[in-house]
Order: structure tokens, then sequence, then C-alpha cells
């Protein structure tokens, strides 16, 4: 999709009121305000985050391919293909391990952040199993972030603590959490969680977190609608900091950064989409079960990756070296970047103030 050059500043919406990182030969930041586009046939792309200034010239906005001593860093569990790499790494942290046992996530993940921090394959902490994995092993981070699967704990003892949570992926998480120390998790579920197995799930997880983990937890259900993107997509976030004194204030809403009609580049009936989901494709249009067909000019229309990357907030130029079969169930299972993007940055805001 592309917009014309008239209406700029909906489109950077994403990056209002922080600073932006441009590379072209050298290093500049730049408000968002001081970026004006050219006229005649020159166009902001969405999404791959491409803009030509001053004639020819490229740059990316947003990735800041710099270290420092004092970046944050980051592991990435059950990481799909990558919506909490890209969204930390667009607020400046660096991602030193990651996790995912799916072989078709694995190449889509490497596809897109070798290039990025090539240090993490070269080191071989880019791994599958993480139930498979010596917790002492890991690299020492700041923030661990996951989303990770929801699963009934056990019945055995009811004593709403590790005892329960053995043989769960979230167990593993927690044993991260306790060997490694890190100062903040982020942690994201379907809204479900909260009512999963008669609210028994979420109170096993919660009492381990803050009473037997001692971090200070706070959590919301949070929709992508609120963070720029056109589909609801309520998730649940969990996000805890082992100092009890950090301020960690949730981002403000914003308005959409684009329509349907934007993610369709024609028009469509809808301003926000349908949830993006895994299985149940090619419903009748006019079906209650339909999700990925629109009308569009008229027509109807089956969602692809490139609108499906749209609407989760991935840039265009993000790369799906799978079946488009695959490539939709990795978009179907993944994170909304941007509301990923939003608490990433208060979290690592908050703990700047705290370590800095």
């Amino acid at each position: 999709m592309s917009v014309t050059d008239s209406d700029p500043k909906r489109r950077l919406n994403l990056y209002k009121n922080r600073p932006i990182t441009i590379f072209s030969n050298s290093q500049t930041h730049l408000e968002p305000s001081r970026l004006t586009p050219l006229g005649g046939s020159r166009k902001w792309h969405f999404g791959n985050k491409k803009f030509q200034l001053h004639r020819r010239t490229k740059v990316h906005i947003g990735i800041n391919m710099t270290k420092s001593e004092d970046q944050f860093t980051f592991i990435d569990l059950f990481a799909g293909i990558g919506g909490f790499h890209l969204a930390f790494h667009n607020v400046g942290a660096r991602c030193v391990f990651t996790s995912e046992w799916d072989e078709f996530a694995q190449r889509t993940y490497r596809a897109n952040f070798e290039k990025i921090e090539p240090e993490l394959f070269s080191s071989g902490n880019f791994v599958g199993d993480i139930t498979q994995v010596d917790k002492s092993t890991i690299p020492d981070f700041d923030i661990l972030c996951a989303g990770f699967p929801c699963q009934p704990f056990s019945q055995a003892g009811h004593k709403l603590g590790f005892d329960d949570a053995r043989g769960t992926l979230f167990f593993d998480i927690a044993e991260i959490i306790r060997v490694k120390n890190p100062k903040a998790f982020f942690l994201e579920n379907v809204r479900h969680l909260y009512k999963h197995d008669g609210g028994r799930t979420f109170a096993v997880i919660q009492r381990i977190l803050s009473e037997e983990l001692g971090y200070k937890i706070d959590q919301q259900i949070v929709k992508a609608t609120d963070h720029g993107l056109p589909q609801h997509r309520p998730r649940l976030f969990i996000i805890g900091f082992c100092d009890h004194d950090i301020e960690f204030e949730f981002p403000l809403k914003r308005e959409l950064m684009y329509t349907m009609s934007d993610v369709w580049e024609g028009k469509v009936n809808r301003t926000v989409g349908f949830t993006l989901r895994v299985g149940g494709k090619a419903s009748p249009i006019s079906d209650r079960r339909n999700w990925d067909g629109y009308w569009v000019d008229g027509a109807v229309r089956r969602l692809t990756p490139r609108e499906g990357k749209r609407m989760q907030g991935f840039p265009d130029d993000f790369e799906f070296p799978v079946p488009m079969s695959e490539a939709m169930k990795q978009l179907g299972n993944s994170v909304a970047v941007t509301a990923v993007q939003d608490y990433a940055e208060k979290i690592l805001e908050a703990l700047r103030k705290k370590y800095a």
C-alpha cells in the first residue's frame, strides 16, 4: 500500500511524540515534524520504513542497528516469527536469546532477523525446544518476553504454585525467571486466559510470579485497535518488575494509523477488519465464521500475507520464505507488533528511570 504525500502526518502516527532514527550515509536523530516528503510522484510507503528524501536518498526509520553499553537486552521465548523481537528492537533493545520450536517459524525468523542481530545466530543462542535448554546457560538479560501457550495446570495438590505448573510451558518461563532474575518480563496470551479452567490457570500464574518469584505485576486486556492497527485482537498482557519501586505507566491509546481500505488499497466497507486467526479459512463471505474474506471494490477477496502483515503491524518487506499456508498460520499466531511496541517503550522508559 502507498499513500500520497499529502497525508504523511496520519501515516506517522506510529512515531508520534518519539524520536526517529534515520540511517543514510550517517546516523541522524530527527523529530517526526521535521520529516517533509517531496512532491511529484514520490510516495510514503506503509510498513517497509523506506522513505525518499532529497532526491534518491533512501532512509530507514525506527530501527537502530547500533549498540551501546546502556542498551537493555531481552530474550524472545515461544518467539514465532519475531513480533516481540521487532517491537523491542524498534525501541532500542537488543535480543540475546531466542527459542522457537516450529521449523517453518524458525525459517521466517532467521530470514528477517539474522541481518539485524547476526550475533544471536552465530553464538548458538537461536534454539528450538525451550524445555530441553539448561536454563543456567541462557545469557544474562534484562527483559524476558514470551507469548506462551494457554495450558491447564495439574489438579494434584491444588497448591496454586510451582508444583501445579510442572509439565506446562509456563513452568519453563517461571524457571528461567527464577534462575536468571531479570529486571522485567512481558508475557502475552489470549484474553481467555483470565477465565481458563475456571480462573484457576491465571490464579496459578499470578501467584507464582508475584508471591513465589517476588515480582510486582500489572496486567491489562489490550486491543490492537487501541494501538493503531485495524483489527481488535484482544490479548492479555502481563508485565512484571523485580524492583517494586519501579513506576510503570500503561501507554496511552491512539487512533488507527490506517483502515482496511488502506490495507487492501481499495474500497472496503469495514474500517476495522476481522481478527486474524489460525485455520477456518475460506468460509462463505456472509458466514459469521468468516475472517479472511472481504468485499474489496465490489469483489470478494481473501487475505494474503501482504494484508496480514499490515494488519499485524509488520513492515511490507518482512519476508516469508515458507509456503503461503504457513505464512498465514504464522501471522495468525503472531502478536500485534505496534501494541507490543507501545508497551515495550513504556517498559524501557521505566527501566531507564531506575537504572540509568
